[in-house]
Order: C-alpha cells, then sequence, then structure tokens
C-alpha cells in the first residue's frame, strides 16, 4: 500500500478515507444522526438506527440529507433511504478506502464522536463530502489490516505468507457490464475502477511470476517462487506488528527478481517427501500428484530439509530449541562467482551456516549447505536473517523463530 485516498468532510475540515467520485453540489445540505431518524413504523428505535442497518432509517426524516451512522456498513441503507451523503465512523478498516453509490466517507471512531457532538451542538448541522484525492503514505509499503497473516495453520514450520504484492487501492481495469459499486441505484460505469484485497494482488504476484518466467524460460516454479521471494524487499517490523507472519520474505521486487544469483529450486520428488513426511498416503498423493507415488520410510522427509527460500521453527515459550536445516542452491548468476554467508539475529536466536562460503565454477551448479537455529524462545517471534552475497546479488531468507503458547 503507498497511497491513501481520503474524503475530505467539510464542517470543520474532518479528514477520512473514502473513493469518493461524486462533485459537491452548490448547496450545503443539512446532516443528521441515524440515531435521530429511526424508522418507527418498521419497529427500529435509535440504538438500531444508529448504524444505519437495512430499513432501519426513517427516509421522511433522512431525505435530502447527510446522514451520520456508527459503523461502516450504513452507505447502502442512506442511498435506499435517499440521503446525499453519509458519513461512516468506526475503528475497522482506516488502511483501505472502499467506493459507495452516493459520497461517503468513514472516519475513526474518536473522530466520528466529535463529529456528534458538533452535530448535536448546534440546531442546524451542516456537512459537505469533497471529491477523494490520492496523498503519498510514507510509511508505505505495510500489510493492510485485513491480510491473513501467519503462522501456518497447518505445518507451522513452514513460514507463510511467502511475500507481498500490492493489493490496496489498485486502479485496474474494469467491465462496464457493470456499475464502479454494483449497488441498486449506482448508475456510474467506468473502464477503471479502484478495488482492494487478494484478486488485486493476485495478478501483481502471477504478472511477476510470467515476467520472471520471459526471462528464464527454464526455470521451474519453484525457482520463479525462489527468485522472488529472495529478491524482496525487506520490510519493517515496527510497521506490521506480526513481521514475517504478515509479509513473509517482503514487498515483491520484479525487477530484482529476473536476476536472483541463487534460487532454491525443487521438483515433484522434493515435494512427495515433504507430505509423505506431513503424513499423506498413497491416496491423498494420488489427488495432489495425479501418479502412483507412494510413501515409505526413504520418501519421508521433514519440513525443514524441504529446499524452501525461508526457515522457520516453533516451540513452547520458555523453551530453548535446535533445528537443523538441508538447503541446496543453484547457481543462475555467474558462471564463476563466490558467494559468503550474512546472518543477522536478535538476541535469544543463533544461526550458523555450513559452509559459510560457497564457491561456484559454473552455471546450474548446485551447492547444499546446514543451517543450524538455536533458539530461546521468550513471548515474542525471533526475527533473523540468511543473506548469501557475493558482491552482486544478496540471496536473502527470513529466519522465524515462534513462541506457542
Amino acid at each position: 500500500m503507498e497511497g491513501h485516498l481520503p474524503g475530505i468532510l467539510q464542517f470543520h475540515l474532518q479528514q477520512g478515507i473514502s473513493i469518493n467520485t461524486f462533485e459537491p453540489g452548490n448547496i450545503v445540505p443539512p446532516f443528521i444522526y441515524g440515531g435521530d431518524a429511526p424508522n418507527k413504523t418498521a419497529g427500529y428505535n435509535g440504538s438500531e438506527s444508529r448504524y444505519c442497518f437495512p430499513d432501519s432509517l426513517n427516509s421522511t426524516v433522512v431525505e435530502g440529507k447527510v446522514v451520520l451512522c456508527d459503523g461502516i456498513s450504513g452507505g447502502e441503507e442512506a442511498r435506499a433511504s435517499h440521503a446525499v451523503g453519509s458519513i461512516l465512523n468506526g475503528d475497522y478498516y482506516s488502511d483501505v478506502a472502499f467506493s459507495f453509490p452516493l459520497p461517503v466517507s468513514y472516519l475513526s471512531s474518536s473522530d466520528g464522536a466529535d463529529l456528534l457532538k458538533y452535530l448535536h451542538s448546534t440546531s442546524e448541522p451542516t456537512a459537505t463530502i469533497m471529491k477523494s484525492v490520492g496523498i503519498k503514505d510514507e510509511t508505505a509499503p505495510f500489510v493492510v489490516s485485513f491480510s491473513s497473516r501467519g503462522p501456518n495453520p497447518i505445518t507451522s514450520d513452514l513460514l507463510k505468507p511467502d511475500l507481498t504484492a500490492p493489493g490496496v487501492d489498485i486502479l485496474a481495469a474494469w467491465s462496464e457490464a457493470t456499475t464502479v459499486t454494483g449497488s441498486p441505484g449506482d448508475t456510474r460505469v467506468v473502464k477503471y475502477n479502484i478495488d482492494s484485497g487478494t484478486s488485486m494482488s493476485c495478478p501483481h504476484a502471477s504478472g511477476a511470476a510470467a515476467y520472471v518466467k520471459a526471462f528464464n524460460p527454464t526455470w521451474s516454479p519453484a525457482a520463479i517462487k525462489s527468485a522472488l521471494m529472495t529478491t524482496a524487499s525487506s520490510m519493517s517490523s515496527s510497521i506490521n506488528n506480526d513481521a514475517e507472519f504478515a509479509y513473509g520474505s517482503g514487498h515483491i521486487n520484479p525487477a530484482k527478481a529476473i536476476d536472483p544469483g541463487l534460487v532454491y529450486d525443487a521438483g515433484e520428488i522434493d515435494y512427495v517427501r515433504f507430505l509423505c513426511g506431513q503424513g499423506y498416503n498413497a491416496t491423498q498423493l494420488l489427488l495432489i500428484t495425479g501418479d502412483k507415488s507412494t510413501c515409505s520410510a526413504e520418501t519421508n522427509g521433514t519440513v525443514w530439509d524441504l529446499n524452501y527460500p525461508s526457515f522457520a521453527l516453533s516451540a513452547k515459550s520458555g523453551k530453548t530449541i535446535t533445528r537443523i536445516f538441508h538447503r541446496t542452491v543453484t547457481n543462475v548468476g555467474s558462471a564463476s562467482s563466490t558467494y559468503k554467508s550474512i546472518t543477522n539475529a536478535p538476541s535469544g536466536l543463533n544461526i550458523q551456516i555450513e559452509p559459510d562460503v560457497l564457491s561456484f565454477q559454473s552455471l546450474g551448479q548446485q551447492l547444499s549447505f546446514v543451517v543450524t537455529v538455536e533458539a530461546t524462545l521468550g513471548k515474542t517471534v525471533l526475527s533473523g536473517s540468511l543473506v548469501w552475497d557475493d558482491g552482486v546479488h544478496q540471496v536473502r531468507s527470513p529466519v522465524v523463530a515462534n513462541p506457542t503458547h
């Protein structure tokens, strides 16, 4: 996320968030609180109409006014009740903007409380919602509040998510077969719209993978994934409190991913061994592989030995745990190159690499190494990293120790 789309509310210039494309009219409309306009005929009282639930507002009272609603779901009801705008307040999605079928701005609960004081302090309150304007967010990129977090609920020692991609307030092509919001009464038809969610970040990640594939057509899906992860831009845990469980390896950087230097490659047999180690049987494997792969003592692999471009371990708080990871990297950078390992670890996390120098003589050459991680777990996640550096490429992998409770 790199910007906000604030909707400016003009009464004493309060700034909220929305995607508002409507021009304000020449007449400043009256302002009313949803809790003061219940649809009593339908059996609603002010404690319900304050949230602007469907059919809860008295349209005769609300018509032609801007209505203040507690919560963020009142835009539709305000439109259905013939309001000319709506102010929504609540501590829900302060980091993403939505479109509505009428002028809307949503505020924090504290700002909404100030607004309600203003509304009840004068006999003729008014409000005007201005068009949204884009502003740069200096803290970007960060992971939006509604994005899923780790740890992996099934295999906790496989770090998830892998990485992040732009997915908030994205301008993208839009079907003219529908309106901006798809809501009743919305007649706006556009070729481009602003939207948020996985449906926006997934195309960015897919496009980045295709971009890497175009430069490296022989690479496997695992190699492409490795390239995207190990070249991702680092993100700040001071902004993203869940650290790697929010952003994984970091923010996707396609320009760097086409030349990662080294890749952690893996094929079908690697994943079969991983699944066998997770307890899958032949019937379950068939659903995934489509072949007659089976599990045996020889094929059972541990999660720590899956050739993955990240390292994760977990144990109960107060415990000291040691995990050994086996990894193999493939040289895709310079034919003759030497990579030195650089580790970064906070107190309580110790990372040892053996060997700590990898010297390659040709492209495609594979070299293996062992990572030993010792973690003394308290109440918080320990975040470190391993970087293989040849002076040109920095092949970075997160190392995360997670306390379970």
